[in-house]
């Protein structure tokens, strides 16, 4: 992002800082609600003064994938579509840029977990697909989503250019490394994860450590901002018509605890676990040349001897090829 410059040849602090918001929030099962309450959390945002808004993983609907269930198909949208003509239109009166989360609908039996990039101008800059499609217990992504076939780039808005991820992309470094080598100064994550209620006593401490933990990892890697925005909130297992009743608690637990850290890993906003709420914190484009001056890893990177990175696994033996 280059800067601007007054008539005196001066370089305006504004043109190398910009706040952003991330719109942590709880989701009903009537989708046009969701996106008027999204869109009053987008206002918020802005006159917050938001430059950039981030909404969760998948804003539109509970979440879904917790069964297989055919009907849930019927949630899917054309990309551009309602969403994102919306949300281009709130762009465009609030003058910020809008990373909208939705259930894309490529063509019949097509579908991905994708993510619009919306200028502050109202147009769409960029899109992307989720590359990691996940398929555990209550989290049954691979029976919706095809995996993502657009890569790992940067998207330049009016405040520079950023990257967006989503939810289990997070624990990948090899998507961040590439997202920031193409430019992005900030990687925004949309979320939807928690814990099984049955898990949370024992692993749930840990598990939030873990994915609090990689994303700094990414953050400080790659001398970047790295912005997670997740839902929070109980969502009971979705019913299939005639199928039998769970129990009371079977779902999800949303963990809430959307954060903002800058290129040194420290942690300069994070929401709470159990409610709703706007995190905001400023970029500053001055932060990431510093941060990337003294810990140089991009410099030092050796892309002369990465070969093997490409495979699932390496033989054993693999190092005597090259000896």
């Amino acid at each position: 992002m280059g800067r601007n410059h007054r008539m005196d040849g001066k370089d305006t602090e504004a043109s190398r800082k910009f706040k952003v918001g991330l719109v942590q929030m709880s989701m009903t099962v009537d989708p046009q609600e969701n996106l008027a309450r999204a869109i009053g959390r987008i206002e918020e945002a802005a006159h917050g003064g938001a430059a950039i808004v981030c909404l969760p993983e998948l804003f539109r609907s509970q979440y879904f994938c917790q069964r297989e269930d055919l009907a849930a198909f019927d949630l899917a949208e054309t990309i551009p579509g309602p969403t994102t003509e919306a949300l281009g239109r709130v762009a465009r009166q609030l003058g910020v840029a809008v990373i909208a989360p939705v259930f894309e609908r490529r063509a019949a039996g097509l579908y991905h977990n994708s993510a619009a990039v919306i200028d502050a101008d109202g147009k769409m800059v960029g899109l992307y697909r989720k590359m990691h499609i996940p398929d555990d217990p209550a989290y049954y992504e691979k029976y919706y989503f095809t995996p993502g076939d657009l890569g790992f780039r940067s998207f330049t808005t009016s405040k520079g250019r950023i990257g967006t991820l989503i939810c289990w992309d997070q624990w990948y470094p090899e998507a961040a490394r590439l997202m920031a080598l193409s430019g992005a100064s900030v990687l925004f994550y949309p979320t939807a994860i928690g814990w099984h209620p049955d898990e949370k006593e024992r692993h749930g401490a840990a598990q939030h450590d873990a994915w609090r933990t990689v994303q700094r990892g990414h953050a400080i890697a790659n001398g970047v901002y790295v912005a997670a925005v997740n839902r929070v909130g109980f969502e009971a297992t979705p019913q299939i018509k005639g199928a039998k009743k769970p129990g009371a608690r079977q779902g999800i637990e949303f963990w809430g605890s959307s954060f903002i850290c800058d290129p040194f890993g420290i942690v300069i906003a994070e929401a709470s676990a159990d409610r709703e709420e706007i995190l905001f914190a400023e970029v500053d484009m001055d932060r990431i040349e510093k941060i990337r001056r003294n810990w140089p890893f991009l410099r030092d990177r050796r892309v002369d001897a990465y070969g093997g990175i490409e495979q699932r696994q390496l033989d054993d033996d693999a190092w005597r090829d090259k000896v």
